[in-house]
C-alpha cells in the first residue's frame, strides 16, 4: 500500500498550504465586510465587540440586524458557496468532464420540483416546507438516475445521461404544476433564481451538519480522487477501487448540493467558476485543492450575495443573477479553450 500512496504522490504534487491560507484569509476579510455593509451600515469594531462579547458593542436595532439578519446570512452563503464549489470539482473528476456542475445528476430539476410542490400546495408558512420538500426532491431525483443507469460502475457517462432525462421530466412536472397554479409564479421563480433572504439560525444548524458531513468526506479522499484521472486498470494498479471511489464521491457531492439547494434555492456557475479559478491561479489540476476550492467558492458567494444586497440597495437582486452574471462568460470561455486544445 505504500508503494500505492507513493505512485499517487506522483500524479498529485504536493499541495501548497499557503494558498488554501490566502484563501481563507480572503474569506474572513469578505465576511467581515459583507456583515457590515448594507442598507444600514454598522461599525466594523463595534461588530467586533458584540460578537467577542465585549464591552462597547452594537445595541438595540443594529444588533438585531447583526446577529438575527446578516450573521446568519453570511454563514450561509459561505456554506452554500463551499458546498457548491467541492462538488462541482469532484462531479468534474468523477465523469472527467471538465463542464461538469453539482446539478449534474437532476439534483437541480428535483429540488426544483419539490419546491414548487411546497409552494403551490402551502396553506400556512411555505419556508418552513420548502427546505423539505426541495431536499427530498434532489434526493429522490438523484436516486432515481442511479436506478435507472444500470451500467454506472462500468461507464459513468451512463449515470449522467440518466441524470439528464430525469431532470427533464422533473422540469416538466415542474413546469406543469407552474401553469395549473400560476398566482404561485412569482415566489416560485424567486427560488429558482435564489434566495438568502430566509437565512436564520434554524436553516443554519441543520444545512450545515449535513454539508459539513459531506465535505469533510470528501476532503478525506481527495488524494485518492486523483486516481480517477486515470483510467480505471491504472487505478486499480494504484490500489484504489475507481468504482467504490465514485460511489462514495457522487454520494457525498449531492448530499451537499441538495442541502445547499433545499436552503438557497438554485444558484446557478458556482460549480464552475470556482474550481476553475482556483486551478487557473495555482496551474495544478488536483483534488488536494478541494479545501481550498471550498473556501474560494464560500468568499465567492459571500461577495456575491454583497453585491447582490448593496447594488441596487433598497432593492435586492436574486443572487442567481449575480452568480451568472459572471458564470455565464466564464463557462464559455472555459467552452473555447476545450475546443482550442482538443483541436
Amino acid at each position: 500500500m505504500t508503494q500505492s500512496h507513493s505512485e499517487i504522490e506522483a500524479i498529485s504534487p504536493i499541495w501548497n498550504w499557503k494558498i488554501t491560507s490566502l484563501c481563507a484569509l480572503f474569506l474572513l476579510f469578505i465576511g467581515i465586510a459583507a456583515i457590515s455593509f448594507g442598507p444600514i451600515n454598522l461599525s466594523f469594531s463595534r461588530i467586533i465587540r458584540t460578537l467577542l462579547g465585549m464591552h462597547g458593542g452594537l445595541t438595540g436595532p443594529d444588533r438585531t440586524v447583526l446577529i438575527d439578519l446578516r450573521l446568519p446570512r453570511a454563514l450561509l452563503a459561505a456554506l452554500v458557496g463551499a458546498a457548491l464549489a467541492t462538488s462541482g470539482a469532484v462531479y468534474q473528476s468523477v465523469f472527467r468532464n471538465p463542464l461538469a456542475d453539482p446539478y449534474l445528476l437532476g439534483a437541480a430539476s428535483g429540488a426544483g420540483l419539490g419546491a414548487t410542490i411546497a409552494i403551490t400546495n402551502s396553506h400556512g408558512n411555505v419556508y418552513s416546507l420548502l427546505p423539505i420538500f426541495s431536499f427530498v426532491g434532489g434526493t429522490l431525483a438523484v436516486l432515481t438516475s442511479f436506478f435507472i443507469s444500470g451500467k454506472f460502475f462500468a461507464e459513468p457517462q451512463s449515470l449522467l445521461l440518466s441524470g439528464i432525462a430525469v431532470g427533464s421530466f422533473a422540469t416538466a412536472i415542474q413546469t406543469y404544476l407552474q401553469q395549473r397554479h400560476s398566482a404561485s409564479l412569482r415566489p416560485v421563480y424567486s427560488w429558482i433564481l435564489g434566495e438568502l433572504t430566509v437565512a436564520n439560525w434554524q436553516i443554519l444548524s441543520w444545512s450545515s451538519i449535513y454539508i459539513l458531513m459531506a465535505l469533510a468526506i470528501l476532503i478525506s479522499i481527495s488524494k485518492q480522487l486523483d486516481g480517477l484521472m486515470l483510467s480505471d486498470e491504472e487505478s486499480f494498479s494504484l490500489g484504489i477501487n475507481p468504482n467504490k471511489l465514485r460511489i462514495i464521491a457522487v454520494a457525498a457531492a449531492t448530499l451537499a448540493t441538495a442541502t445547499a439547494v433545499s436552503a438557497s434555492g438554485l444558484i446557478g456557475f458556482v460549480g464552475i467558476v470556482v474550481p476553475h479559478l482556483v486551478r487557473g491561479v495555482t496551474h495544478r489540476v488536483t483534488n488536494r485543492n478541494l479545501l481550498t476550492i471550498a473556501l474560494a467558492g464560500a468568499a465567492f458567494l459571500v461577495l456575491a450575495d454583497l453585491g447582490a444586497r448593496t447594488l441596487l440597495s433598497p432593492a435586492e437582486l436574486p443572487i442567481g443573477v449575480i452568480t451568472a452574471f459572471v458564470g455565464a462568460p466564464f463557462f464559455l470561455v472555459v467552452l473555447r479553450r476545450r475546443r482550442t486544445v482538443a483541436s
